[in-house]
């Protein structure tokens, strides 16, 4: 008898103690802040890890669609096709009509038709930068470089080609080059970084450029950043930088001020960025500032001498049969170039990635 009461306890005891550990391990998760810390995992290189943590967020939250997608593509990333294409699969069932998930079977079928994946890319650009007052100015950008993903994060390299134009009255045009090396590397789970150099022989790019910026990763979302840039032309400049950010579902939230240390004071800008997802790569992001500091880098002289701007961007990323992304953007900015002196600026670029296969 006491033997049969033992028998029961164990039966009844220990599978609710179970139900009640899990029920408290999901308490404990919020769902989507796991989903951003795994998914910046995977995309800094670290699959092993993002791929056992997507399982373990798999399945304390089953009908999380987003979560079983990454995984999906994770697994794919490592080259497990079969174990990929599963995943997917298992979420069609539910959701035939998920358009994230039938995207992500299809490019999990045409990687599958690859042997071999290297995390290398070559990439080229084209930007311009065009005003008519005072006087007309055309300033152009070509770039080309190449990617690869370490294992302490990701690092490109460019050589960048400007060229000036103006008009007949100021009767410019030069065309220079300029070196550039970048890095986003890992520190921590919670902490990554940006760091940028560029260097130019010619008169109209900067002659030196370099930047650095740390992130650190807070709950429910949030990222808070810290960081500066610098230039030396004909004298050094600096523009210290700081921002916050948020995830809110498939949306991305940022808030950036710019501080620029001129030789009267400091002066402020701020920016605003809303990023909308519609898929592990394709997203689409207003950009809104004022200010006198530029939230992209100085790349011409005479744009230190503005005192101030208002700016709206627009950008579009996205990914064509997992091989190339392409970033399009435009921008316009009203801009006070001298004491109460405004004249409309627009801007545009265009970015192509292509990722390598290698036998």
């Amino acid at each position: 008898m006491r033997r049969l009461i033992i028998l029961l306890f164990v039966g009844l005891f220990i599978p609710g103690m179970l139900n009640v550990s899990q029920l408290f391990s999901q308490e404990n998760i919020n769902p989507e802040e796991e989903y951003l810390r795994i998914r910046t995992m995977a995309f800094n290189g670290d699959y092993a890890a993002a791929a056992t943590d997507a399982r373990k967020l798999v399945n304390a939250f089953p009908s999380y669609g987003d979560a079983r997608i990454l995984l999906g593509r994770i697994l794919a990333w490592q080259k497990d096709y079969a174990q990929a294409a599963a995943v997917i699969d298992t979420l069609l069932k539910a959701e035939p009509d998920n358009a994230d998930a039938l995207e992500a079977r299809r490019d999990i079928s045409l990687w599958s038709k690859e042997k071999y994946t290297v995390e290398t890319d070559l990439r080229t650009g084209y930007s311009f930068d065009y005003f008519t007052v005072p006087y007309t100015r055309y300033w152009q950008v070509f770039n080309i470089g190449a990617g690869h993903k370490f294992k302490w994060g990701p690092a490109a390299a460019y050589v960048n080609i400007g060229n000036l134009i103006t008009d007949e009255e100021t009767n410019l045009e030069a065309t220079e080059v300029q070196f550039e090396a970048e890095a986003y590397p890992t520190i921590s789970k919670k902490n990554y970084a940006y760091l940028d150099y560029a260097y130019s022989p010619g008169t109209y790019f900067p002659t030196h450029r370099g930047a650095a910026e740390l992130w650190q990763v807070l709950p429910a979302g949030f990222a808070i950043s810290a960081g500066i840039n610098y230039y030396y032309f004909n004298r050094n400049i600096f523009i210290g930088l700081a921002s916050v950010e948020k995830y809110l579902g498939k949306y991305w939230l940022s808030g950036r001020i710019y501080v620029y240390f001129k030789d009267d004071g400091p002066t402020a800008s701020f920016y605003l960025n809303v990023r909308r997802y519609f898929n592990d790569f394709n997203y689409l992001q207003l950009t809104l500032g004022t200010g006198t500091a530029p939230d992209e880098p100085f790349d011409i002289q005479s744009d230190i001498m503005r005192l101030s701007a208002t700016s709206v961007r627009l950008t579009y990323n996205f990914n064509v049969n997992g091989k190339f992304t392409v970033r399009l953007g435009a921008g316009y900015s009203r801009e006070e170039y001298e004491e109460s002196m405004m004249r409309n600026r627009f801007e545009g670029n265009i970015n192509l990635i292509y990722a390598l296969k290698v036998k």
